[in-house]
């Protein structure tokens, strides 16, 4: 078996080359390290047959788990409060016909379509739900749209939509006893007390080299995410809500996002999309690619089918409303993660998996680059000064594209 240090080397310089191609390219990095992870694992474990990338190794499981978490926390803490408190009838309505209109109609493609038993199907319906805040993020901040009123609408209703992800995974695949009660009680109460503890706190405690704040919050992360897995459920469900409810306090403390995001992506979420892609199987996607075609499909035009109308209702007319619909019909990050879940809880098996997978990534390209290529809304478009505030604000704000 090889040992630690040469491992790490290899997974590292796998996430260094995934950087390298994203850049190259012009792809989410995260999308180019669940490719890289897939095809490592073919080209390892057929030619050097050494059992791949071990990627079920303890302390990789342990360090993508944690990137996992810390992920959602900052997806989460990306919200908006102003936009949301003043779009809010908008958002929710745009978020819930995202959710619900994917979440039901491949769920019930996976069960009647494709034969796939109800537990399974049940999940497949849950990873497409998913909107990807990272893809739409990058592509509102390289456009300029993140500075309009337009653009953070988008989002708002994006972080709606993979809520009501997160819940349903929640909901669903966790039992329901009293170590479930236990769990939503203190979560509620931590979740309440949180945004009014958090910044006292830090005025009292931060703004020293010993990092008090990231400590504070990686505390909190474990400590729910811990009592999460004792409950039966999964630990990245509370990181979520706990980012949501700290976005007006940790969201816009641009320096610590900052050194959240250099623990996150420099170390830890390389594991978790290295490890997410080796776990697909390409044998399995060459022998059905029917399946990935139906899942893919299924998400594009059920969630068009739920966001479209609803967007039309809120006066976003031509080119506006079909932008608006495609940038919500992306995923990559929650619905990767919701696959995972299914395969580590044998909810799923790794051919489930890999068709899953497979159809998140196409969802995360195809939508994007058809809504940039012919629905652009340019009339919605900063004006230059605004494009130049935009970059400014790149050069503070977390750059989704890592995601």
């Amino acid at each position: 078996m090889m040992n630690t240090w040469a491992l790490s080397a290899l997974w590292v310089g796998l996430a260094l080359l995934a950087t390298l191609l994203a850049i190259w390219f012009r792809v989410s990095t995260a999308l180019s390290e669940i490719v890289v992870g897939t095809v490592a694992q073919l080209i390892i474990g057929v030619f050097l047959g050494t059992g791949g990338l071990l990627g079920n190794t303890q302390w990789i499981s342990y360090l993508a788990g944690t990137g996992a978490i810390v992920l959602t926390f900052l997806a989460g803490a990306e919200l908006d409060p102003v936009i949301f408190k003043t779009k809010w009838r908008e958002s929710l309505t745009i978020g819930l016909a995202g959710f619900f209109g994917p979440f039901l109609g491949c769920t019930v493609i996976a069960h009647f379509l494709l034969h796939w038993p109800i537990m399974p199907s049940w999940l497949c319906g849950v990873a497409l739900s998913t909107t990807s805040v990272a893809v739409v993020y990058a592509v509102m901040l390289e456009l300029g749209f993140n500075v309009t009123e337009y653009g953070k609408a988008i989002l708002a209703a994006c972080f709606i939509n993979d809520l009501g992800t997160v819940i349903a995974l929640g909901l669903i695949f966790s039992p329901f006893t009293f170590r479930t009660a236990v769990f939503v009680v203190v979560s509620v109460a931590v979740f309440a007390v949180l945004p009014f503890v958090t910044p006292w706190f830090f005025r009292k405690y931060g703004g020293r080299v010993s990092e008090l704040e990231a400590k504070y919050i990686l505390f909190l992360l474990f400590a729910l995410g811990g009592l999460a897995v004792w409950s039966g459920s999964e630990a990245v469900l509370p990181a979520y809500i706990i980012g949501m409810v700290l976005a007006g306090t940790v969201g816009k403390d641009h320096s610590l996002i900052r050194r959240l995001r250099t623990l996150t992506f420099g170390l830890l979420t390389p594991f978790y999309f290295i490890r997410a892609g080796s776990f697909v199987s390409i044998p399995a996607l060459a022998a059905a690619p029917v399946t990935v075609i139906v899942l893919f499909m299924a998400k594009m035009i059920t969630k068009s089918a739920a966001v479209f109308p609803a967007v039309r209702a809120h006066r976003y007319d031509g080119s506006a409303g079909t932008y608006y619909t495609l940038m919500m019909s992306t995923g990559l990050t929650f619905g990767t993660i919701s696959a995972l879940f299914g395969l580590n809880h044998q909810i799923i098996t790794q051919a489930q998996y890999s068709y899953l997978v497979a159809a998140v990534i196409g969802s995360a390209v195809i939508p994007t680059m058809v809504a940039n290529t012919f629905f652009l809304p340019r009339h919605l478009l900063p004006h230059p000064p605004a494009t130049r505030l935009s970059e400014q604000a790149a050069q503070q704000t977390p750059a989704a594209e890592e995601v």
